[in-house]
């Protein structure tokens, strides 16, 4: 059973990660909605889609009970409403990248996220980093310096990209809420104000796209909503480890799609930073399993002398 189990956990994981790794495709189906447009019908829409969701599954009253429980902590209500801007800023700098050209910039954010992870976790976690993801950080370094080079600036996309993402996970990391209420209570936060802008100040006003742009702006609630049901299936059913290989299935495929469908230049130079910064992923990776490793063989250790 548990075999099963996990098997389906890493499915969920991997189909998740393909989907986020695919949704450049699907934004570029709108991309005569400026950014900011689409970003509020995601918004809104995902949050109509994540409502029918939980009644369908009469998931209701579990949600509602989460919800009041939050709301009668203020300090908690604060940071799932900083989670939610966070959130908010990360898919509209995602969504403008993409439909911008700039799917490979895209890719780098998600690719330097992990050892963003890393460096906020010292910050505010005062954690140390060991030799490897020392090593992994000056080589993810070194990858964004030469793209600065290459592009005469900062690659400031990927950059906040990786660090909105890396702080959305860290107040998740300190407010335990399901994947449930934690996506209704984001989307509901922001909603009014998507909507707000939808009708009083958007250039086009509220679903009056064509039939066949008004249902992709209906299906961004979707496309949102179900990768990370998914990711949070894959996360209680496997690993951390394994949550970290399947990770990198997104912003590959993405790179993939910058360089081979969306037609985006791909240089010597460019493969170089990006080189480097896979090089930072790999011993950050390999370092993360064989700690692993290490931690199981020393419980089995400490249960082996406990069991004498």
């Amino acid at each position: 059973m548990r075999k099963n189990e996990q098997t389906m956990g890493i499915l969920a994981g991997a189909f998740a990660y393909v989907l986020w790794g695919i949704l450049p495709i699907y934004w570029k189906l709108g991309k005569e909605v400026p950014a900011i447009e689409i970003l509020a019908y995601r918004i809104i829409w995902s949050f109509v889609f994540m409502i029918f969701l939980i009644v369908a599954i009469r998931k209701s009253k579990e949600v509602l009970t989460e919800m009041k429980a939050i709301l009668k902590q203020p300090k908690t209500a604060l940071l799932i409403t900083l989670a939610a801007i966070l959130v908010t800023a990360n898919w509209f700098i995602f969504i403008f990248t993409v439909n911008s050209g700039h799917v490979t910039e895209a890719s780098l954010g998600y690719y330097i996220n992990p050892l963003v992870n890393v460096l906020i976790a010292t910050v505010f976690l005062k954690e140390r980093l060991n030799v490897a993801e020392i090593i992994a950080v000056v080589f993810a370094f070194v990858g964004v310096l030469i793209l600065t080079y290459h592009e005469s600036g900062v690659p400031w996309a990927a950059i906040a990209m990786a660090v909105t993402f890396s702080l959305y996970g860290l107040i998740k990391k300190f407010v335990p809420v399901s994947t449930w209420t934690g996506l209704t209570l984001e989307t509901l936060i922001i909603a009014p104000f998507a909507l707000i802008y939808l009708l009083f100040f958007a250039k086009h006003f509220f679903m009056s796209f064509p039939a066949q742009t008004d249902l992709v702006m209906i299906g961004a609630g979707i496309v949102t909503a179900i990768p990370l049901l998914l990711f949070a299936t894959a996360a209680k059913r496997i690993s951390y480890t394994m949550v970290g290989f399947l990770q990198y299935i997104g912003p590959t495929l993405m790179l993939i799609l910058g360089v081979l469908l969306f037609k985006e230049s791909f240089d010597s130079m460019q493969f170089t930073a990006f080189a480097s910064i896979w090089i930072g992923i790999i011993i950050f990776t390999v370092s993360h399993i064989y700690i692993g490793a290490k931690l199981k063989q020393l419980q089995k250790s400490a249960e082996a002398e406990q069991a004498k």
